[in-house]
């Protein structure tokens, strides 16, 4: 075991910039980490900070990336750009920890170029997000191979799930031994039950009246539209509060935006909340929902089902991915369960549900059964609290991170 000085990140998002799960992860991650070593972060964005235990620079977008070429192609050769530029400035950290695709291959270069070890997280992957095509078009491809080129020359990759490093064995030629899993955590003095409502009626949500929470981004991973086609099935006296922004592709926002509408006719009570809300409003939605669904029809991990368990909220969600080493459902032997966990059976080789219909119906169905059970609803919220107390503080995850780092020098 060697003694780390200093690390270094490579991050996409990092405060103010952070829209998903993996900036999350590096911010609340990073700011444990800085209690322990000195950390240096570089960013996509205009950051610059300087601090006794903290340095964070942003680098800026290459206007040149979508001139001349299929628009679609524009992020992915932008990260491209943005990575050179990150590995070819002086390093003298004695880790380098790339988080996400969009700066594996700056995290590559590095290890190359500077001679350091080379550890990336695997937030998500890219051969199980294929509909990101509609999004990238051939780029997809691009960020594929940054990713596979990535994970097969790290010197460790960081698996958030016990079902992610799976995946990772299953599509990538990677050392097993190489690969390790440490799951993401949360804050608990910050995500905490408030009884506090005021952003709930800013935004025409009756807090007497229970409701039904998503959180997310309007992407097919997030399974957002089969919680939209449950709203039939869904009891009347619950109202629905979607916190959905951010559409992947204005033809995924279409779709959303109609097929709301529709279900939505004649049934009172369906809030659609478009932007993306202060952290502060939303540990509120958290906090006051009689149930928090989270359809994912893809999730390595489901940070947001520890969000919602830490404020103190019964969770619906689907049994894939990661889901099911943090959301634990009743009958798992000597485990408290948090909440119910629906079975969703895929059509081979694609994230489509094999009968969605029959998905939305028991994802409703058992919406219904929490919601207007005062008693199993506590009881899920009194566990689920307890469960990430014990199992998810970020306090840990920062130790066995760094624990990783010192096995590498």
């Amino acid at each position: 075991m060697g003694k780390i000085d200093k690390v270094a990140f490579f991050t996409n998002e990092y405060p103010p910039y952070v829209y998903g799960g993996a900036g999350v992860v590096v911010e609340y991650l990073s700011r444990e980490l800085i209690e322990k070593v000195p950390l240096e972060i570089r960013c996509f964005g205009d950051q610059d900070l300087q601090l006794p235990n903290l340095t964070v620079k942003g680098y800026g977008p290459w206007p040149e990336a979508r001139q001349n070429t299929d628009p679609r192609f524009g992020g992915a050769l932008d990260a491209l750009h943005r990575s050179l530029a990150m590995a070819k400035d002086r390093l003298d950290a004695d880790i380098v920890h790339a988080h996400t695709w969009y700066v594996q291959f700056a995290g590559f270069l590095a290890k190359k170029l500077w001679d350091v070890p080379f550890v990336l997280t695997t937030h998500s992957l890219e051969p199980l997000r294929p509909w990101k095509v509609e999004q990238l078009g051939n780029a997809y491809h691009l960020s594929a191979w940054i990713e596979d080129n990535g994970i097969t020359q790290a010197d460790a990759v960081i698996a958030v799930s016990q079902g992610t490093r799976d995946d990772i064995l299953n599509y990538f030629d990677v050392d097993p031994d190489r690969v390790k899993v440490i799951y993401n955590g949360i804050d608990l003095n910050q995500y905490r039950h408030t009884d506090e409502v005021d952003a709930l009626v800013k935004y025409g949500v009756d807090p007497a009246r229970p409701y039904v929470l998503f959180v997310g981004r309007v992407t097919r991973q997030k399974g957002i539209i089969h919680l939209v086609n449950a709203i039939p099935y869904i009891d009347p006296s619950i109202q629905v509060v979607l916190c959905a922004g951010a559409p992947d592709t204005p033809a995924i926002g279409q779709e959303m935006q109609e097929r709301v509408a529709e279900v939505s006719a004649g049934r009172p009570g369906v809030i659609w909340i478009r932007e993306m809300l202060p952290k502060e409003q939303v540990i509120q939605y958290y906090s006051n929902a009689a149930v928090f669904c989270c359809p994912s029809v893809y999730e390595p991990f489901g940070i947001i089902n520890l969000e919602a368990m830490a404020c103190e909220t019964a969770v619906v969600a689907s049994a894939i991915g990661g889901i099911p080493e943090v959301v634990v459902p009743p009958g798992r032997a000597g485990l408290d369960p948090t909440g119910e966990l629906i079975p969703l059976e895929l059509e081979p080789g694609t994230f489509n549900p094999v009968d969605p219909a029959r998905f939305s119906r028991e994802l409703a169905e058992a919406i219904n059964a929490v919601a207007l059970n005062p008693t199993l609803r506590r009881t899920y919220e009194r566990n689920g609290r307890k469960r990430v107390e014990e199992h998810f503080s970020w306090s840990v995850i920062a130790q066995q991170t760094l624990e990783l780092y010192e096995s590498l020098v």
